[in-house]
């Protein structure tokens, strides 16, 4: 491009080894290359999911290699297109996931393929929020779980970042959604479609329950095999994290118990989310905005599970754009 001058390095979030969010440096690295069907994306947001602060603390093992840029959800504005690239100019406002991490800087290579234009209707900050937990969602929901209008389905923790979008798409495809989170969420889940809520604090909140055909699990952990009490014979559980289950009792119940699913999140998905945003059937709930120099911060709120919906990484200001 005339006049376009490439820099060289960039300010990104980054560790050297595995621990608590303490490890997060704030640093200068290089700018990343593309390759011919990538283009290099100037960020203006990040998301923050879970699996960002699991990969932090050593859970992933040696898959991802140090030192490492977290964050895989970005919005922003397209710098460059690799020379494959044909769907995408300098300048699209995008939205999308890194094939790698690396979203939490000023730049990031992302295959096209996983990116898509941004909605026009909502900032750079919501559309961040999106990607990986609104696709997850509708994984979860309709190609795991195979929901059709008329069914009853539960969201465990719907107040989450994937949960919060989960209701909302199963109330969308017209079925009956059961929000499962604290107490003090359940104005929140309501206004969102839920038409029944239950505290997973009171022991008793399975009794409290209609039966389900479908149960999606966004929490994970060693309280999973509650949720096979609600669900009907026939019935299905898709953990949306890792879990325990009893496969006995699941197969006492003749409940489906699925396998943790981590599809790669394509163009055509993230304009069928862009879709519903744009028509006014989803969208994304921003508990906290932190600047880059936070994403310590951010981790911390993630970790703690208290997050009402998304939690975003503020990389460049509006007046930088």
């Amino acid at each position: 491009m005339p006049g376009y001058q490439r820099k060289e390095t960039m300010k990104a979030i980054r560790y050297h080894r595995h621990g608590g969010p303490e490890v997060l440096q704030y640093e200068d690295v290089p700018v990343p290359l593309v390759n011919e069907r990538e283009v290099l994306v100037r960020v203006h947001a990040a998301s923050i999911n879970p699996g960002d602060w699991q990969i932090r603390s050593g859970m992933a093992g040696d898959r991802f290699p140090l030192p490492y840029i977290p964050g895989w959800d970005i919005s922003g504005t397209v710098e460059e297109v690799g020379a494959g690239v044909t769907s995408l100019r300098v300048g699209d406002e995008v939205f999308g996931m890194t094939a790698n991490s690396g979203a939490c800087a000023e730049y990031a290579a992302l295959p096209a393929a996983q990116l898509a234009r941004k909605p026009r209707s909502i900032s750079h900050e919501a559309a961040a929020a999106l990607p990986q937990s609104a696709c997850a969602a509708w994984n979860a929901l309709f190609v795991q779980g195979g929901l059709k209008a008329g069914q009853r389905v539960l969201i465990y923790g719907a107040s989450g970042g994937v949960g919060h979008f989960a209701v909302q798409l199963a109330k969308w495809k017209g079925a009956e959604v059961t929000g499962v989170a604290s107490g003090r969420n359940e104005a929140f889940l309501r206004e969102l479609g839920a038409d029944q809520f239950a505290d997973y604090s009171s022991g008793s909140w399975t009794k409290a329950v209609d039966p389900v055909q479908l149960a999606v699990d966004t929490v994970g952990g060693t309280e999973g095999n509650r949720l096979l009490e609600v669900i009907t014979p026939g019935g299905s559980l898709v953990p949306v994290t890792w879990g325990n289950y009893d496969t006995d009792q699941a197969a006492a119940g003749q409940i489906e118990v699925h396998e943790v699913a981590m599809l790669p999140v394509t163009t055509a998905d993230l304009d069928r989310i862009s879709r519903l945003v744009e028509e006014g059937q989803l969208r994304a709930v921003i508990d906290r905005m932190f600047p880059l120099k936070e994403t310590a911060l951010a981790h911390e709120l993630s970790e703690s599970r208290r997050a009402r919906g998304k939690i975003i990484i503020r990389v460049s200001s509006t007046a930088d754009r």
